[in-house]
């Protein structure tokens, strides 16, 4: 499968956010070629600030290995992560991030930041953006649009 086949995979997950009510970020994560673990952000659902796609996946991802660390393993996110989410992606000593939309007010991966690459830190987690970034970005639109309405 390519970048963009797991992308679309995240934005299933995404689309589940969304019809929860939650901002429509999802994220899954990959090692070998397969899916070992998949979330969306469930913040307004579990009333948790930490419960982003990224972080939700990653603790599903080191309980399906067995191990806190991912090395070998690709996040792909419909969003570009959040400090918080950027932080435990390298924390997590992921191989690869793979993001969709770029958050120029918040992300860390690019457009503010790029946490995952700095070389200050022990771990370098190669970034990637603009994969799927139309699907993505109208997702994320059509969200703030209904919540502009409410």
């Amino acid at each position: 499968m390519s970048d963009a086949d797991f992308m679309r995979e995240a934005l299933v997950e995404a689309g589940l956010a969304a019809a929860a009510g939650e901002m429509p970020v999802g994220c899954v994560i990959v090692r070998d070629g397969e899916i070992i673990a998949r979330a969306h952000n469930e913040c307004e659902t579990a009333r948790d600030a930490t419960a982003h796609a990224e972080l939700t996946a990653i603790k599903r991802a080191c309980r399906a290995v067995n191990d806190w660390r991912l090395t070998g393993c690709t996040l792909y996110v419909t969003l570009e992560p959040c400090p918080m989410c950027a932080g435990a992606i390298m924390r997590a000593r992921l191989s690869r991030l793979v993001y969709s939309a770029a958050d120029p007010g918040q992300g860390c991966a690019g457009s503010l930041y790029r946490i995952p690459e700095d070389p200050a830190f022990p771990h370098f987690c190669p970034c990637d953006g603009g994969v799927l970034h139309d699907e993505c970005a109208s997702l994320l639109r059509a969200f703030f649009a209904r919540m502009r309405q409410e």
